[in-house]
């Protein structure tokens, strides 16, 4: 099933049933007028042949990997290959899932940057506070690497009794960080890995009051979007970032952020980059970027809100298909922005793929796609 979301609005109990349907199918603005493209300019070394023939069987193969949607690949900082699916085109707003955690990540390094925020000390949550709570000893750095030790569960059968989907679509709907925050401890901080979408929207929460100190969602809404359209998308050239935010004006950062598959190949060459936008400015510091690319110690495969290219019982990406220095970032559903510092390249794919067994398949046709490119 397709669904359409002709605009782009807060998330709450309204659209809790839409919602979870597009948890199965994904979502995205749609053309307005559909007319698929595919261009393809091989580099030097590269067959053009060689190149289509790994491109083509990811829009044709849908039963085997799912629905393409748009396709990127970025060698070098060029386009050299560009399709979309039919009613996808360069203008198309697509939902991102949980890339935009790597976004988010992105904003709070600039935060730590300018001094709001320290990776290692307390998170300032106020319920946290209370004395005995052992969640006073959350710091930043555990909420990026997934080792808050929140009791989150993100995955549950049936699925409307997962955390995330409590969070984002029933009753944790109108304030989903203080869902999150509400949770229990389940760990130690710091001792084990475990994937929560919960963090996200904590550090979402955390943002904005580094922002403002006005608890309204409109005052909090207005306070983060200045931050990110001034800090992140004017700077970086990804003007078609779109982000939601909840009734309680938080940054909805881990599932919806939204924008074109051109702009998301942007933000991945920002990463490659080192945190150097277009014009060559240092937009986010070296020294974050190469952070969020530090493995951690709970989770080889995983830095901090960006998946590593590691060997782990939790990996995301394709150990031993492709390059060892690969990171990306990964979405529900077969969701890619793959970087790939040593080939100069940057590969965004978008679509839908519910199945476990087509997601395998897409990681497969995408690390065939990157091996065609040298070291």
């Amino acid at each position: 099933m397709k669904l359409e979301r002709k605009s782009v609005k807060p998330v709450g109990i309204g659209v809790a049933i839409l919602s979870l349907l597009a948890l199965a199918g994904g979502l995205a603005v749609r053309a307005a007028d559909p007319a698929p493209g595919y261009q393809v300019t091989a580099p030097s070394g590269v067959s053009e042949a060689d190149l289509r023939a790994a491109i083509d069987p990811l829009f044709e193969g849908e039963e085997d990997v799912g629905e393409t949607r748009a396709l990127i690949v970025m060698h070098r900082g060029e386009i050299i290959a560009e399709r979309y699916a039919p009613g996808f085109g360069p203008e198309t707003k697509l939902l991102g899932w949980s890339m935009g955690k790597s976004v988010t990540a992105v904003l709070v390094g600039l935060m730590v940057a300018d001094g709001r925020l320290a990776l290692d000390s307390p998170v300032p949550v106020a319920t946290w506070g209370q004395p005995g709570d052992p969640r006073g000893r959350i710091t930043l750095r555990q909420l990026l690497a997934m080792t808050s030790g929140l009791d989150h569960v993100e995955d549950d059968e049936p699925l409307a009794q997962a955390d995330t989907v409590r969070m984002l679509f029933t009753d944790g709907a109108q304030d989903m960080s203080g869902f999150a925050e509400a949770k229990p401890l389940a760990h130690a901080p710091g001792s084990r890995f475990s994937y929560s979408t919960g963090n996200t929207l904590i550090l979402g929460d955390l943002m904005a009051r580094m922002l403002t100190s006005n608890p309204d969602p409109d005052a909090r809404r207005q306070a983060m979007q200045t931050f990110i359209d001034g800090r992140l998308k004017i700077p970086a050239g990804i003007r078609s970032l779109t982000v939601e935010y909840d009734a309680a004006g938080t940054m909805i950062g881990g599932n919806f952020l939204h924008m074109t598959a051109r702009d998301y190949a942007r933000f991945g060459e920002l990463l490659r980059n080192h945190g150097r936008g277009p014009n060559g400015h240092q937009i986010v510091p070296e020294k974050w970027v190469d952070f969020m690319r530090t493995p951690s110690p709970r989770n080889p495969a995983y830095g901090a809100h960006l998946w590593l290219n590691r060997e782990s019982d939790e990996s995301a990406l394709m150990p031993g298909d492709a390059p060892r220095s690969l990171f990306g970032c990964v979405g529900h559903g077969g969701q890619y922005i793959l970087v790939s510092p040593g080939q100069s390249l940057t590969v965004v794919r978008i679509g839908a793929s519910p199945d476990k067994e087509q997601r395998a398949a897409l990681k497969q046709g995408l690390a065939r796609l990157m091996r065609l490119f040298p070291a």
